[in-house]
């Protein structure tokens, strides 16, 4: 399991910026992650603190962020693994979950970098947070001094507590996980999907890499043959490059069962009909990415009407109830 601990000496921590009268007394906080993990991405300059992972709970759940009543949370419901069923701008809502390990963001790619890069675009243009209405906030004016070190709440400090909240939502206790341990048995059905998952046949291991599940990167799965929408030209829109068009980033696949749409489009809302399109719905075009036309492929997977429930079953294992009523996550 991925073990988050606290230790318990503080630490003052001065910042050559701000006034000396500013002592700043935070307690380290540790993230080790466990063997079936990869080392999570940490920044030097935000290093994870019990006090600003607080401060960042308290922000994502808090409507000040936003100009019209909303928060993070009114998208990213814990529920729903940070999602929502909502869609947004004719796009579902990509979950929060295990983004300590990415590096690149949105289905587009269009946000890429650090954890604080991104929510730093999240509270300067996506909710165009009002920085006098939060340096007018008593309580976050004193929690920002007292564990920032600032006498003004920029937008840099508000991208920076996010981050450390959000790197701590880590999906790691599904079923799969547990099983991965030796601590869960898969039944029948789960195991043969599992079998497929990670088999040539079945082919999904390639792009949702065992055990953060994507591989944060870009393909072109063969949604479509032509490209006259420009919502599903994908990374081209970002890059220019037309060997980029209709490339999306991998979706992470932990709580995917509790989703309503899929693709960047969802245009599908079950598992089921997913499968159905990888085993015989994929469309060529000069960007199609070569794993799915692998020799024997030509014409999708050719699973069986048993093999794709199997895999359905198997991708049910990876709902994680520890994550989706983790209280550290939810709502102070």
């Amino acid at each position: 399991m991925l073990a988050l601990s606290c230790q318990k000496a503080g630490q003052s921590q001065k910042d050559p910026l701000v006034e000396d009268s500013i002592e700043v007394v935070l307690t380290p906080y540790s993230l080790e992650s466990p063997a079936h993990f990869p080392r999570p991405i940490i920044p030097d300059d935000n290093p994870p603190y019990v006090e600003r992972i607080l401060l960042g709970r308290k922000l994502y759940y808090d409507p000040i962020l936003s100009q019209d009543g909303r928060s993070c949370a009114s998208c990213h419901q814990q529920t729903l693994g940070f999602t929502t069923h909502m869609m947004y701008q004719g796009m579902p809502v990509l979950p929060h979950v295990n983004l300590a390990w990415n590096t690149n963001f949105m289905w587009n790619g269009s946000k890429q970098g650090t954890l604080e890069e991104v929510m730093l675009f999240e509270v300067q243009e996506f909710f165009q947070t009002d920085l006098n209405k939060i340096n007018q906030d008593k309580t976050y004016k004193h929690l920002f001094r007292k564990h920032f070190g600032v006498s003004e709440i920029s937008y840099k400090e508000l991208a920076y507590a996010l981050a450390q909240f959000v790197r701590t939502m880590i999906s790691r206790d599904s079923k799969y996980d547990r099983y991965m341990r030796g601590l869960a048995t898969l039944s029948y059905d789960e195991l043969e999907g599992r079998n497929l998952f990670f088999s040539e046949k079945g082919d999904c291991y390639h792009c949702h890499i065992n055990p953060i599940l994507t591989d944060n990167l870009f393909h072109n799965i063969g949604l479509d043959s032509n490209y006259n929408n420009m919502a599903d030209r994908g990374l081209f829109l970002v890059t220019g490059n037309p060997n980029d068009i209709g490339k999306f980033r991998t979706p992470n696949l932990r709580n995917v069962a509790l989703r309503s749409h899929y693709m960047h489009d969802g245009r599908f809302t079950t598992l089921k009909q997913v499968i159905d399109f990888y085993n015989n719905g994929v469309h060529n075009s000069p960007t199609l990415d070569p794993i799915m036309t692998k020799p024997g492929k030509e014409n999708g997977l050719n699973l069986t009407e048993i093999e794709k429930l199997q895999l359905v079953a198997f991708l049910h294992t990876f709902t994680d109830s520890s994550f989706l009523q983790d209280t550290s996550l939810s709502r102070p």
